[in-house]
This record gives C-alpha cells, sequence and structure tokens, in this order.
C-alpha cells in the first residue's frame, strides 16, 4: 500500500543500508499511526484528514515557490546571493541532495522531486514560505501531479533563462572536472534553455522567465525578489509605492 511503498522509498534515498523502519513523522498520522502522505487537504480550514481514520491535523498551507532553469543560467549563484543576503522566503538548492538514487528517468525523477517537496513542506510549518533552485523544479508538469504537491497553497514558477551563445560559453568555461562542455550535456542544456524560452509562459501554472545574459547577480537577484513579493503578496505588485 501507499504508506509502507512511500516510507520505503524515502528512507532509500537517504542512502542507507540498513532497516527502513522510520519515516518521515510529518506524513504519519497521529491518529492511527499509519504512514499517509496522501492526507485530504482542507485548505479554507486549515488542516489536513488522514485518508485512513479521518483523523484531523492544523495545516500551514504555504506558497511554494520553484526557481528553474538550464545548466548554467545562474541558479547557484542566485541562491547563495539571496542565502547571504535575504529574499522574504528561505532559499534551498536542489542538488544538494542529488545522489544515484534518485537518477531515474524512466519515472521522470519522481522520487527526488516528491523527496524535495517533503522536506519543503516540513520547513514552511515554521510559517516561512520556501524557494526552491533546481533545473527541473521550473517545469511546472514535474510537480503538479505529485502527491506532496497537495500541501502548498499554490506554486509559482520562474525560470531562469539566457541567450545561447552566453550560455554555451559560461558551461565550457566551467572546471574540467565538471564534465559540462560535453557535446551531449552542452547540447542537453541549449535545448532545455530553448524550451523554457518558447514554452515557459504557456504552462499550466505559466513560467515567468528572467533572462541573465547580461545581468550581473544582483541585477537578478533584485528582479527575482520583485517575483517573490509579488508571487507572495500578489496585491503588492498593484498598490502605488509612497513617496518617502
Amino acid at each position: 500500500g501507499l504508506d509502507r511503498q512511500e516510507a520505503d522509498r524515502f528512507t532509500a534515498g537517504l542512502g542507507g543500508d540498513g532497516p527502513k523502519t522510520q519515516s518521515p513523522v510529518i506524513n504519519v498520522c497521529p491518529g492511527c499511526g499509519q504512514y499517509r502522505a496522501d492526507k485530504i487537504p482542507r485548505k479554507q480550514e486549515g488542516s489536513v484528514v488522514c485518508p485512513e481514520c479521518d483523523a484531523v491535523e492544523p495545516w500551514r498551507f504555504r506558497p511554494l515557490l520553484l526557481v528553474g532553469g538550464a545548466s548554467g543560467s545562474g541558479k547557484t549563484a542566485l541562491c547563495r546571493h539571496l542565502s547571504l543576503n535575504g529574499c522574504g522566503a528561505i532559499p534551498l538548492e536542489a542538488d544538494i541532495l542529488w545522489n544515484p538514487y534518485y537518477d531515474k528517468p524512466e519515472e521522470q525523477y519522481q522520487t527526488f522531486f516528491n523527496t524535495w517537496l517533503r522536506l519543503a513542506k516540513n520547513i514552511a510549518q515554521c510559517g516561512e514560505p520556501i524557494v526552491l533552485f533546481g533545473a527541473g523544479f521550473g517545469v511546472p508538469e514535474n510537480i503538479e501531479e505529485l502527491v506532496e504537491r497537495r500541501f502548498f497553497s499554490e506554486t509559482h514558477y520562474l525560470a531562469l533563462v539566457c541567450e545561447p551563445q552566453a550560455l554555451a560559453a559560461r558551461l565550457e568555461a566551467r572546471p574540467a572536472w565538471r564534465e559540462s562542455a560535453r557535446p551531449s550535456f552542452l547540447q542537453a542544456q541549449l535545448e532545455f534553455n530553448r524550451w523554457l524560452t518558447d514554452h515557459g509562459p504557456s504552462q499550466k501554472p505559466a513560467v515567468t522567465l528572467l533572462d541573465t545574459t547580461t545581468a550581473s547577480v544582483e541585477e537578478t537577484a533584485a528582479g527575482l525578489q520583485a517575483w517573490i513579493r509579488s508571487s507572495l503578496d500578489p496585491a503588492a505588485s498593484a498598490r502605488p509605492e509612497r513617496d518617502a
């Protein structure tokens, strides 16, 4: 069933070879003790309901902000900058959890995406929104149907994009150990960048584009911070600024 299968996936994803006897507590129902990642959200009431025993738990439904883009578009530099300077949300870099266990293209990397959403929803219960940086996290179809998506009030997507020549130059300038200049890798990133540019805004939800071709990290951060503010408080972007 879902409870055992999901628990096994989570503990295996942590890379341990020991017995899979623990699971993230927030998915364990306090009523019946079953592991249920598929709790039923009641957003207006601010609660989730266990489908096993109907136990009701209070829940903070927070927005989830997702920043994607091809390798070399500036995600890591931007996440590092925001971590040091603040942005009104908690920035997290998805690659810090990547390991060979998650390399499962046959399942469209759903285990990796679900693990990150599970972590983000736990952190969000402290009351702070999350902005998650990762290449595929900027593609709505990778996220919207995941079982963990239900625990957020809404999702907002932004993709960092770049002119092809500039993107190729960035990847070719990286240290050799990263193998970013391999023809197959380079071509895949250029194609992904082009797909985001051409199709991102027509996705559901729409993907906002932020061009980093000539912008500095500080300039890109300012643009991202404006997007974060408007995503968290849409009315704020419509209010005129007061004179100092």
